[in-house]
């Protein structure tokens, strides 16, 4: 019988998570799906997570941007580039004030901003500026939530006071974000994908966060076009995911996990899982791979004589192998 379902990938999994960097690998999609859902999240999460930064400044003594303070190492331009760079946790949607006050010699970071409230300094060690005397700085920041990246002229569309400098805006928490996609094997195929996002953020968000609010947003978006309630489809989905059993073989083929199914087991996750996980020895391991069998689920679908056909595979193999797979509630095809 010709298949008519497509296949369901599996949950990611990360495979690095230290930080504000996370590499996650989503395994078992269907050919081509891996680079049509790769580059959709990673141009949401590009531009449609939320984050805070810093619009305008106003710096006492200072009215335009060209200037220079005196006993301050850099001019005011560099201070301002610095600025930038100084990340924020931010817990309102109102524009938040925070203030930097000094005295020299010092050198300021942005450990020394005054942020109380719904909002706190996320990069305490950003270098702002070096005091080089006796001097005194009192800088006032204004911090606001958006999106992506927003020019300083679009903050700057009414008349503002002398000595408010606005700045470009990047509210984007996220550094970078790529991803890369290789062929897997699934089953009797070996075409399927699977797909790797590396995520760093600017500390402000966990990359794993980063990549759950990227799917829902997906889904909202997708749900929107249908003209169906986003949430309710997001329930439906998790509910789907809770309850669906495995797709594994046509239905004129034997299937040995039925146990499985009945039981509530994600079936789907469990083959596609790979074979150096469930404590088979190196020789055969080896054997195996080299037979380009590389998940449980490849094991599953073969018979006992097949495996014996394999260099490398014996009786003594093939008596672990099952011991292996006893512990998924799956066996051989006798």
């Amino acid at each position: 019988m010709t298949e008519q379902k497509i296949i369901l990938p599996s949950k990611p999994k990360a495979t690095f998570e230290e930080g504000n960097k996370g590499v996650f690998e989503i395994d078992g999609f269907v050919p081509g799906y891996g680079y049509t859902l790769g580059n959709s999240l990673r141009r949401i999460i590009l531009s449609s997570l939320s984050g805070a930064a810093i619009t305008a400044v106003i710096i006492d003594g200072v009215s335009h941007e060209f200037s220079t303070i005196e006993g301050v190492k850099e001019d005011v331009i560099t201070m301002l580039l610095n600025l930038k760079n100084v990340r924020f946790e931010v817990t309102s949607d109102e524009p938040q004030k925070v203030t930097l006050s000094v005295k020299g010699p010092k050198v300021v970071t942005a450990a020394d901003i005054s942020a109380k409230g719904s909002i706190s300094v996320a990069t305490p060690d950003q270098y702002i500026c070096e005091l080089t005397a006796k001097a005194s700085l009192s800088v006032e920041l204004t911090v606001e939530r958006g999106l992506g990246f927003v020019p300083r002229d679009q903050h700057h569309k009414q008349k503002a006071d002398v000595g408010v400098i606005f700045l470009d805006a990047i509210f984007s928490p996220i550094r970078r974000v790529s991803y890369d996609v290789e062929e897997m094997r699934v089953g009797d195929k070996t075409n399927f994908n699977r797909l790797r996002l590396t995520i760093e953020t600017d500390g402000t968000i966990t990359p794993r966060a980063a990549l759950e609010s990227s799917v829902k947003i997906m889904i909202e978006q997708l749900a929107a076009i249908v003209s169906i309630d986003a949430q309710q489809m997001i329930d439906d989905v998790q509910a789907h995911l809770a309850t669906k059993t495995a797709h594994v073989a046509p239905a004129s083929e034997e299937s040995s996990v039925d146990a499985s199914e009945e039981e509530g087991v994600d079936v789907t996750d469990v083959l596609k899982n790979r074979i150096d996980a469930i404590g088979l020895s190196t020789r055969t391991l080896n054997a195996l791979t080299a037979a380009n069998i590389r998940t449980i689920g490849g094991i599953a679908r073969k018979h006992v004589s097949d495996l014996l056909e394999i260099d490398g595979i014996g009786d003594k193999g093939i008596t672990e192998i099952k011991e292996a797979l006893a512990q998924f509630d799956l066996s051989l095809k006798e």
